[in-house]
């Protein structure tokens, strides 16, 4: 590698030095390096790190340190993500190339051990889990049982390859979602390679919502999966420079509004003006009253605002999480490192210049929702009423009537299902179950209706899928589970659910009412995205809110409901109700959060995480070094195109009489643009580049 700046150096933390590539030595000759954005720094310690003269030259780092905030992005870079992250529906196809490699390898004569990602690699297996079964004590092994069963082909693969392959590991179904399981254990803030040269976490994901990491000081976002294979392969992510804006923060959140309710808001704003292909960096005083759970909520939704990412930089409160999470050996050298790198917030340093410019004051946000399609229409909870009924029209059905209702007969339970009616309750999705405030927020809320006598509507399907086992443990240590289940918020599984559309089928009876009816019936849920048919197919209402709403809605059965204004109930002693009544403070909230969550839990949650439950242990896995390939298999087979292939590339030859190859089609609308490089590449080669 080349040095052209003399920026190695050692640095001392921890009782150890290690070697880093200085970004202050850069700054003494280019000072303007001081006041570039953090997340523009981060890339720039990863062009010195990986200047070789030729994928990484001494102009791309002169460019970046040089950066003009006001410029439209002209200059392309490769960028060397640290690490991949998958989950299991985008990450199997990756995993499945480097096994059909592996079979190349063989039949060249060679030894099948040596193809391994170059690139640390983790896959979460998150997004196969189903709400068949709710409401039940029973409902978490009867879903797992059934992952198992629908998933086995996909599972004894991802065993195999989990023991076959080097510098890659497997979390098993049971676990978690993997941004949750990614801020709560994999992230490090600053790695530390064989060589002993100390450098920023970085990574690419197969899933959009990768960009939560970034609530953690950590560069990251979503790619597709030729990219994230490439990464992968050790080959680097070629992208423009981009725009950064950030977005001020000051004040802090008034009492009743929760992280959710801001990121929200947030994404209203910056959906409105318009961020798609730049980065949103987070600044200001307000950063200090906003705890890591709730920078990573805001973070996790840069996909619904537009951006590639949305950045928070290192600070105390970073250093306070990754000691409280269990992972306090990493303290010193991520303070360290960070402090001498320039990487670290302070309240006292320059603001960083940016391309363009937003504020937001915390105290100006209100109990929110977003909906009824999409997640950027947000609207405050006392305008649910009249939203649900000016869209109301536009979806009834030829011939029906607002007020239309079907009676439904369940045993003895007898009902009018109306339009409007909440038929899904999720407390779901990375967004919302990594933050413990609107989690114990959405217990307490539950254990005061359950002292009020107030119940769950008998047409909701209410559910509980937490992105890691240590919810349930707090949950669990405060006393919280027995009225959350008391609603039918049961644990259903460790994993996406409902927040991807694996919300289940509806329960018989409601499903028929609602197909014989045509209701227009809704649900509500903790999660990121709500277009219509992807949460259910039944289900044409959508509606993003907080947890303790999710409990509310849950409580009040219909969005024709103003929860501000209007009682959610009547108690035993028959007197109304109000949500107002039920919704617990800030300080009860801080209390319970103190005397059940301890950094025990998390230690324990993921002590073993890469062992898994029995049903993993017991798959049949295949031994070897490489795969025996099922024949009969729909679902995992041999790729064909490492077939006849030479040891040494056929010489390019002129394509004749055919079209032009088209780049590779983007997955994600946020993702920086493809370079013209790679443009280049693509015509004069006629394949597609790593």
């Amino acid at each position: 590698m080349n040095d052209s700046f003399k920026t190695k150096t050692t640095l001392s933390a921890g009782g150890s030095a290690v070697t880093v590539y200085s970004l202050e030595t850069l700054a003494t000759e280019h000072p303007e390096v001081r006041t570039l954005p953090y997340s523009l720094k981060v890339l720039l310690e990863n062009l010195l790190r990986h200047e070789d003269g030729r994928v990484v030259k001494k102009e791309d780092i002169l460019a970046l340190a040089k950066w003009d905030p006001k410029a439209e992005p002209d200059k392309e870079i490769a960028f060397h993500p640290a690490r991949v992250l998958m989950q299991d529906f985008t990450g199997v196809p990756a995993v499945v190339d480097l096994a059909a490699m592996r079979e190349a390898i063989v039949a060249m004569g060679g030894d099948p051990a040596r193809v391994n990602p170059l690139s640390p690699a983790d896959l979460v297996i998150d997004h196969s889990v189903q709400v068949d079964n709710f409401a039940s004590s029973l409902a978490f092994g009867q879903n797992v049982d059934l992952e198992y069963e629908r998933n086995r082909e996909r599972y004894e693969f991802l065993r195999w390859g989990q023991s076959a392959f080097k510098n890659f590991r497997v979390v098993p179904p049971g676990t978690g979602i993997c941004h949750q399981v990614n801020l709560e254990y994999l992230a490090k803030v600053v790695w530390t390679n064989d060589e002993g040269v100390a450098y920023p976490d970085t990574l690419v994901g197969t899933d959009s919502h990768t960009t939560m990491i970034n609530g953690l000081g950590v560069l990251g976002w979503g790619v597709g999966g030729i990219e994230a294979e490439a990464a992968l392969l050790g080959q680097p992510v070629s992208m423009l420079i981009p725009n950064v804006v950030g977005m001020k923060l000051h004040g802090k959140l008034p009492e009743g509004a929760t992280a959710t309710d801001l990121v929200l808001t947030v994404t209203q704003i910056l959906r409105k003006k318009g961020v798609v292909g730049k980065f949103v960096e987070f600044y200001g005083p307000g950063l200090a009253a906003l705890a890591l759970t709730d920078r990573a909520t805001i973070a996790n939704m840069a996909p619904e605002y537009g951006a590639t990412m949305g950045f928070f930089p290192v600070d105390g409160e970073t250093i306070k999480y990754l000691e409280f999470t269990g992972r306090k050996a990493l303290a010193p050298l991520v303070e360290a490192y960070c402090r001498t790198q320039g990487l670290w917030r302070a309240e006292d340093a320059p603001e960083p210049r940016f391309s363009d410019t937003l504020e937001l004051n915390l105290a100006d946000v209100v109990p929110s929702l977003a909906g009824p399609k999409r997640p950027q229409d947000r609207l405050a909870l006392s305008d649910a009423k009249k939203v649900y009924r000016e869209n109301l029209p536009a979806m009834l059905a030829k011939g029906s009537s607002a007020d239309a209702t079907v009676p439904v007969t369940e045993g003895r339970l007898q009902y009018n299902l109306p339009q409007g009616a909440v038929v899904i309750t999720a407390i779901t999705s990375c967004t919302n179950t990594s933050n413990p405030s609107v989690l114990v927020a959405a217990g307490l809320l539950a254990k005061k209706a359950v002292e009020r006598g107030l119940d769950t509507k008998p047409w909701v399907k209410p559910s509980l899928a937490p992105g890691s086992k240590v919810v349930t443990d707090y949950l669990t240590a405060a006393g919280l589970m027995p009225y959350l289940e008391a609603l039918g918020f049961h644990l259903v599984g460790y994993g996406c659910t409902t927040c991807i559309g694996n919300s289940g089928p509806l329960p018989e009876k409601v499903s028929e009412a609602v197909r014989t009816g045509d209701l227009v019936v809704a649900s509500v849920l903790s999660g990121n995205r709500n277009f219509e048919g992807r949460v259910n197919p039944q289900v044409k209402m959508n509606f993003l809110a907080s947890p303790p709403l999710v409990v509310a809605y849950a409580l009040a059965g219909e969005m024709d409901l103003d929860l501000t204004t209007e009682p959610l109930g009547i108690d035993r002693n028959g007197q109304p109700v109000y949500l107002k009544d039920i919704w617990p403070t800030p300080q009860e909230v801080a209390d319970t959060i103190v005397k059940s969550l301890s950094p025990a839990q998390y230690e324990k949650a993921y002590g073993a995480v890469f062992e898994g439950d029995a049903g993993w242990q017991a798959l049949t896995v295949p031994k070897g070094s490489t795969f025996a390939w099922d024949a009969k298999s729909t679902y995992v087979r041999k790729p064909t195109f490492f077939e006849n292939l030479g040891r040494e590339p056929k010489p390019l030859a002129d394509v004749k009489g055919g079209p032009l190859p088209r780049p590779p089609r983007r997955l994600h609308h946020h993702r920086p643009h493809l370079p013209r490089r790679q443009h280049r590449e693509i015509l004069t080669s006629g394949e597609v580049p790593g």
